[in-house]
């Protein structure tokens, strides 16, 4: 589609021209929004080949909609938990577009990104989606992401309908927006994002019911949480996605939440894995 760039938007926050931009996990995506509205998600082909796909998925969401680069109002981003490599590209992406045009940043946990895959449908559309359905939607869930070594960078999260007041808290763990959930529901994080174990992750099932798990630290560990007390859900619901980045830094953005630049690094939980090679 050729058309002339629109330029930088005259009427605010809700006439932004948006770039959202997930590399937490396995497959990464950009999306384009203007203001509230999205325009466009492009997922990348492969898996973990962020550095070598995301600009070029960034390219042609842009060039559909008839914007340029220097068009861009805020880049929302996915800080993680997640890949050491996928999030240090998001990080430095968007500190250079900010240094190059001033471009606003917004940051939003790479967890609560894949709890907000469920609010597209209701608990009836999930349920029937699940390979052997049969339980009932949890009240709980946890997402997970593959942390290596035997563990996963997992947040839990409970379901409920409570008003704005319960869920907007005035600490510093409050992330700025709610993430929404089935049936018009909210997800409220009850355990903060954590390195854990099956036997963690399971224990935790025993305690109050059963848990939804999903997440793509689920692709190769699936096996390892088969118990009556831990509901696998459909594997559509897995991955992050850019379009909700946009959807819970959006609040943010609305919030006048932006991150500070110079402070901005990725959210590891825990360094990276490094080999030191030896001397010949």
């Amino acid at each position: 589609m050729s058309m002339e760039s629109p330029g930088k938007p005259e009427n605010g926050i809700c006439e932004a021209v948006i770039l959202a931009v997930e590399t937490s996990s396995r497959i990464g995506s950009a999306a384009l929004a203007v203001g509230p509205r999205l325009l466009e998600e492009s997922r990348l082909d492969a898996p973990m080949q962020h550095s070598a796909e995301i600009f070029p998925a960034i390219e042609r969401v842009l060039k559909g909609h008839g914007y340029a680069p220097a068009d861009i109002d805020q880049i929302h981003i996915a800080v993680g938990p997640g890949s050491f490599t996928g999030l240090r590209i998001a990080v430095t992406m968007a500190k250079a577009m900010h240094l190059a045009n001033g471009v606003r940043i917004v940051t939003v946990d790479s967890l609560d990104v894949v709890a907000a895959n469920l609010s597209g449908a209701s608990a009836g559309q999930i349920e029937a989606a699940r390979e052997e359905p049969g339980t009932a939607m949890p009240g709980r869930i946890a997402a997970l992401f593959d942390a290596k070594r035997g563990q996963f960078y997992a947040g839990i999260y409970q379901r409920g309908t409570p008003g704005l007041e319960d869920l907007r808290r005035a600490d510093s763990d409050d992330p700025g927006y709610l993430i929404p959930a089935p049936d018009n529901g909210l997800w409220q994080k009850i355990v903060p994002d954590a390195l854990m174990t099956v036997r963690e992750i399971t224990e935790r099932s025993a305690e109050s019911g059963p848990i939804g798990l999903l997440g793509d630290g689920l692709l190769y560990h699936r096996d390892k949480f088969d118990t009556d007390r831990i509901v696998i859900l459909p594997e559509q619901y897995w991955s992050p996605h850019a379009a909700n980045v946009h959807r819970l830094g959006y609040q943010k953005a609305l919030a006048g939440r932006f991150a500070d630049p110079l402070a901005l690094t990725p959210f590891y939980l825990r360094g990276p894995e490094v080999t030191l090679r030896k001397k010949p």
